[in-house]
């Protein structure tokens, strides 16, 4: 009898730790920081970008304020949103709106890429005019170049890969190779599709990770890749001087769970470390 008890609350106390555990994941988040070095821009000098990616129109404490602090706190030279600020369900976009205003108020510099959610909500039009006036700068298969101090970063955006929107081709015109290239992509399925891509950092977001993963493991399914996806997660070298990022992002879907997963958003530094 007593070890039946036993076994009882062994059970639901492991039951208790795993929901808590699910919670904190899904509506708590972390900073990742990242970094990357090279010798394209000027020596004892870096660069920044906030990496926010899969929102899902999700809302982190009244009116976003934990990310809008998060946001000031991390202080980066511009902000790269990389797709599914909504949800394909989402048909109110105040929250979205009301936050890309906020982060306009705290950096002008803040570029968005689609992703697979805006092509399938019905009112893509209506929700990218409405970016646009709020000062965000929409890159659709384009590149633009931001200088920081000395260096001059390219900045291109491909449309989203899994919904048949990209172009590299047209997204690569005219660039130097010359200078530090960053391709924002929604979904790192660009790579299998257009690889080599000529960008010195791919940054990407689509698979949250997997939401939930177990240990050894990883995850177990990312859209796109199917079963123990190979890109799940995190930065993965793609030559020697090239290299794919994976932000998990914020937000769920479908099953609104993230375990082992926590939500996060990416601080992402470039730099030249040497002397001259």
């Amino acid at each position: 009898m007593m070890k039946k008890l036993y076994a009882a609350l062994t059970f639901l106390v492991l039951l208790l730790a795993g929901l808590m555990k699910i919670r904190f994941d899904t509506h708590d988040f972390k900073v990742k920081k990242v970094v990357f070095n090279s010798a394209k821009i000027p020596p004892r000098s870096r660069f920044t970008m906030l990496q926010m990616s899969d929102i899902h129109d999700h809302v982190f404490g009244r009116d976003n304020e934990q990310l809008i602090n998060t946001v000031q706190q991390a202080n980066a030279d511009i902000i790269v949103l990389t797709g599914d600020l909504i949800d394909k369900s989402t048909v109110w976009f105040n929250h979205v709106y009301s936050l890309v205003e906020r982060l306009t108020a705290i950096n002008q510099h803040v570029y968005f890429v689609c992703g697979n959610h805006e092509w399938e909500n019905g009112m893509t039009a209506q929700f990218l005019k409405g970016l646009r006036e709020r000062g965000i700068t929409l890159l659709d298969n384009e590149n633009t170049s931001v200088i920081h101090e000395k260096a001059t970063i390219t900045l291109a955006g491909v449309n989203d890969s899994s919904t048949e929107h990209d172009n590299v081709t047209e997204t690569f015109k005219n660039i130097s190779n010359h200078n530090y290239t960053v391709l924002l992509s929604h979904a790192p399925g660009v790579i299998m599709k257009d690889e080599p891509i000529p960008a010195d950092l791919i940054l990407s977001g689509h698979t949250h990770g997997g939401q939930i993963r177990f240990p050894l493991i990883g995850a177990l399914i990312a859209p796109g890749q199917g079963y123990f996806p190979k890109y799940d997660k995190g930065t993965y070298k793609l030559s020697s001087n090239r290299h794919l990022y994976i932000d998990s992002g914020v937000g769920t879907t479908r099953l609104p769970i993230r375990f082992l997963n926590k939500s996060q958003i990416s601080l992402i530094t470039i730099e030249n470390t040497s002397a001259q």
